[in-house]
């Protein structure tokens, strides 16, 4: 029986090309450009950012624009955004520009490295990104604003929920959850059908056995609560709390 190949994820496959606002002008964002201008069908125009944050001249050799004026001058209709922010303040930074540029009518894509094995069928939601050497098996699904540095292993039936990162090598068994919100350091492991609470914290090279608790941070082998919130670990701000219980109830 001849064997056909297996086929590419969408998201590597895809050839419908859009122009792309990049929200973000840090050294995420200059990462997201290189991405998306080298091993996509998407072309960046233009960065954007709260007009705190806005570069003079530019960004990249592009313009950048306040966010509060990116829907005048590059409409949602005829342009795409991607929000390239890391895990700043547990990923809440993240989760409000994303929040911002949807209420302003924008869609967001999402990118999968060429060099990334996914399986084909695994669900990826908007504004996630995947970098190299990373796999994610199949039954596995990745929620919206999610970021899988490279070299991330998702195994087979887990689920990412919306904004979590995953740093390098982090290894997601088997039937595991990692709920939302959470962040998984560089070479941490979570054990089959083990369930991260939201808003965890996992340190570098921990290997986690056991279900976690809501906004605790886990370090060791195994990995053991160290008693601190997370949501103070990372300076998460009161509004942003507050966005996250809303969000939560609704």
């Amino acid at each position: 029986m001849k064997k056909t190949q297996l086929p590419r994820h969408p998201l590597q496959a895809q050839s419908e090309a859009h122009r792309v606002v990049i929200v973000g002008t840090g050294e995420q964002a200059a990462i997201a450009f290189e991405y998306l201008t080298y091993d996509s069908p998407h072309e960046v125009v233009a960065f954007s950012a709260d007009a705190e944050h806005l570069p003079q001249g530019g960004y990249c050799g592009l313009p950048a624009v306040p966010l509060d004026q990116l829907a005048r001058d590059y409409p949602p209709a005829t342009h795409r955004v991607f929000v390239a922010v890391s895990a700043t303040r547990l990923n809440r930074l993240r989760r409000r520009l994303f929040d911002d540029v949807r209420a302003a009518g924008f869609g967001c894509i999402s990118y999968v490295s060429s060099q990334a094995f996914v399986w084909p069928s695994v669900p990826i939601g908007a504004n996630s990104l995947v970098f190299e050497d990373c796999t994610i098996q199949r039954g596995a699904s990745v929620g919206d604003n999610v970021i899988l540095w490279s070299g991330a292993c998702v195994a087979h039936s887990s689920v990412i929920e919306d904004d979590c990162c995953l740093a390098p090598h982090a290894a997601v068994a088997g039937f595991s959850r990692v709920g939302s919100g959470s962040f998984l350091g560089i070479n941490c492991c979570v054990a089959d059908t083990v369930s991260i609470a939201s808003d965890c914290v996992v340190g570098a090279g921990a290997v986690v056995i056991a279900d976690t608790k809501p906004r605790q941070v886990y370090v060791g082998n195994p990995a053991r609560a160290t008693g601190k919130d997370s949501f103070e670990a990372f300076g998460v701000t009161g509004s942003e709390r507050a966005a996250s219980s809303q969000r939560a109830s609704s």
